[in-house]
C-alpha cells in the first residue's frame, strides 16, 4: 500500500498521493510488473481485510480479460462491503478497534500534509471522531470521491464480484467483529460458479487458527495451525 510499510517518512516521502481500499489498479501494476521481470507462469493474489477487497476487486475489473498467467485469488476476512463494514465499525462494542484504525490514519494524513503542505491541509484532520468521517473528509476529498458513500461503493469488490472470471476462494467467519457481508453480497458471491466461499463460525478478522498437527508417515509437511495460511496454499496449488 502506498505510504505503508519502513520508516514512515521515508515511504510518505516517495508519493504525494494518499492509499485507499480502491487502488486495485496498483495491484495489478505490480502483478504485471513480476509476470514479464521473472517470466513467470503462473500467479496466484492473496489478500488480507482490506487487501482481500482489492484482489478481488481486480478479478472482478478484469474479468474474462485477466492475464493468462493469473490462476487463482484468494481473500481471507476481505472487506468486499466497505459501507457495512464502516457502520460495524463504529459500533460501541467495535470502538477500540475503529479508533485504533483511526489513529493510524490520521497519523499518516497528518505527515503526508507535513510533506506535501501544498496538496494536504492539516486542519481538514480537526475533529474527526470516525471512519466514515475520515473517509468523508480526508478519503473521498482528496481521491477524487463524491462522498464516504460514494468511496464505500465505488471502491468495493462487492460491485465487481459476480464479474470474477478466475478460481477465487473467500475466507470469511461469521464471528468477524467489523468485516460484514451484505445478503445481496453473498448472494453475488454464490451465485458466481468460479468463486468458494469458504465460512467458518470462528476465525474473527483474519485469526483463523486451528490445533497444529506434525508430519504424517507419508511425508506431507506438518500443519502449523495457520489454518487459514494452510488452506490457501492448497486452493493455490490445486488451481496453478
Amino acid at each position: 500500500m502506498r505510504n505503508c510499510g519502513g520508516s514512515g517518512y521515508e515511504m510518505a516521502r516517495r508519493t504525494p498521493t494518499l492509499y485507499h481500499s480502491g487502488l486495485s489498479g496498483d495491484v495489478d501494476r505490480v502483478m504485471r510488473h513480476f509476470i514479464a521481470r521473472e517470466r513467470l507462469e503462473r500467479v496466484g493474489l492473496v489478500g488480507y481485510s482490506m487487501g482481500g477487497n482489492l484482489v478481488l476487486k481486480l478479478a472482478g475489473e478484469l474479468g474474462a480479460g485477466a492475464p493468462r498467467e493469473l490462476r487463482a485469488v484468494v481473500g481471507v476476512s476481505p472487506a468486499i462491503d466497505l459501507d457495512a463494514s464502516a457502520t460495524a465499525l463504529h459500533r460501541p462494542a467495535n470502538r477500540l478497534y475503529e479508533w485504533r484504525f483511526l489513529r493510524g490514519l490520521l497519523r499518516r494524513f497528518r505527515r503526508k500534509a507535513a510533506l506535501f503542505p501544498k496538496a494536504y491541509d492539516a486542519s481538514h484532520a480537526a475533529g474527526i471522531g470516525s471512519i466514515r468521517e475520515f473517509d468523508g473528509r480526508i478519503t473521498a476529498f482528496y481521491s477524487g470521491f463524491a462522498s464516504a458513500a460514494d468511496y464505500y461503493y465505488r471502491a468495493a469488490a462487492a460491485r465487481v464480484v459476480d464479474k470474477i472470471a478466475v478460481p477465487a476462494l473467500i475466507v470469511q467467519a461469521l464471528d468477524d467483529p467489523f468485516v460484514h457481508v451484505t445478503p445481496e453480497t453473498r448472494a453475488a458471491m454464490e451465485a458466481n460458479p468460479c468463486i468458494t466461499l469458504l465460512q467458518t463460525e470462528h476465525g474473527g478478522h483474519c485469526a483463523f487458527l486451528a490445533k497444529p498437527h506434525a508430519a504424517s508417515g507419508d511425508g506431507a509437511s506438518r500443519d502449523d495451525g495457520y489454518w487459514a495460511e494452510t488452506t490457501l496454499v492448497r486452493y493455490l496449488l490445486a488451481n496453478a
